[in-house]
């Protein structure tokens, strides 16, 4: 199961606000199919789980999913966001929102978003962590792929879809790598470099503490 990514965050030499924080070396891999037929498919998860589009751009629910899930694993890039920036961001077009429920609730979510010549990116991917360890991601992942692959088919206008990519971090939960290379993403870049470690905020100040 994939726990997490967080495709916004860019890995930075640390700046004054870090100042005295222990920087440490981060992994990043990036992954790719590049062709439908790439996608393997995973086991559908026992129980009532369901996965719905959010086809409403909602920066409150967006957020509440991005904190809830990235809590844990330290995405903090959109932590800082405005409402305005959440909504131009979720208005454009295909720019998707693809929310896995756990018997009526949100367990997790995928965002698909286009980039030029038919490629398309899973931006985030990942499960609010009490939802961790039940076969949901697997299932999530594979779905959001093939959500990526017929983008275009939602959205008049958009190239059909030619690649889709995502990138993972050694920040990322332990099991995320495999995750997607079971289905069927295939590793084309590695880079390592050094960057402040930062406490993961949480969705609030010690949600996560016994």
């Amino acid at each position: 199961m994939g726990r997490g990514l967080d495709a916004d965050r860019q890995i930075r030499p640390a700046d004054d606000s870090l100042t005295g924080m222990t920087n440490i070396p981060v992994t990043t891999w990036s992954l790719e199919q590049t062709a439908p037929t790439d996608l393997l498919s995973a086991a559908m998860p026992e129980g009532d789980v369901r996965i719905v589009r959010s086809e409403v751009p909602s920066p409150e629910f967006s957020r509440f999913l991005y904190a809830s899930v990235g809590g844990d694993i330290r995405w903090i890039d959109r932590l800082g966001w405005t409402y305005a920036r959440w909504q131009e961001h979720l208005g454009r077009p295909g720019v998707e929102t693809w929310v896995a429920y756990d018997r009526g609730t949100p367990a997790g979510y995928v965002e698909l978003e286009p980039q030029d010549d038919g490629v398309v990116e899973i931006v985030y991917f990942g499960l609010i962590p009490a939802f961790r360890g039940r076969r949901i991601g697997g299932h999530l992942l594979s779905y959001g792929a093939a959500r990526a692959w017929d983008l275009a088919e939602r959205w008049p206008g958009l190239a059909q879809t030619k690649r889709v990519w995502l990138h993972t971090c050694s920040l990322d939960g332990e099991h995320a790598m495999d995750n997607y290379l079971r289905r069927g993403f295939k590793l084309f870049d590695t880079k390592v470099e050094e960057q402040a470690e930062v406490p993961a905020p949480g969705p609030w100040p010690g949600a996560y503490r016994a």
